[in-house]
């Protein structure tokens, strides 16, 4: 059995199962910095990058803006999915004037896809940080799905 960083067990069968698909992503991802991107790249990684920087303002109709009309958001590997606008709307509502900001520590991106390490910063609330990581599938300029996977997590 493996432990979190906040010492609680991660059974096997979880980490395994819920570690896959990140690795296997991962593995296919190139670092931002690491090669020249396309143009399709590198927009999608600014398209991201924009997102995340906009959160301190808690302007819910900017935020939605970079969603497609069927985007879809899980907030955590264990919550359901929220899909379509007004259902990505309602999960981001509820804790939108808690955010503090996001702080990319490191981004991947190949094609329509951008993966990022972040620390979520959070004031009341149960959470005092969110450290994951996000993995965004943009189409045309938009974010499609927006999958989120915790490492740890700072509670208030």
């Amino acid at each position: 059995m493996k432990h979190s960083l906040s010492g609680s067990p991660i059974h096997r069968r979880a980490f395994l199962a819920g570690g896959a698909g990140i690795a296997s992503l991962a593995a296919c991802a190139v670092p931002a910095e690491a090669t020249e991107l396309s143009a399709l790249e590198t927009r999608n990684l600014q398209v991201v990058t924009d997102f995340c920087a906009a959160w301190p303002s808690h302007d819910l109709a900017r935020l939605l803006a970079f969603f497609a009309d069927d985007g879809a958001y899980r907030m955590t590997e264990t919550t359901d999915l929220a899909k379509g606008k007004e259902a990505v709307a309602a999960r981001i509502r509820s804790f939108l004037d808690r955010v503090q900001g996001f702080e990319i520590k490191e981004s991947f991106v190949r094609g329509p896809m951008v993966i990022n390490e972040r620390i979520d910063r959070f004031s009341g609330g149960p959470l005092k940080a969110w450290h994951g990581v996000g993995v965004f599938f943009l189409r045309d300029g938009q974010i499609v799905d927006w999958y989120d996977y915790t490492i740890d997590m700072e509670r208030a």
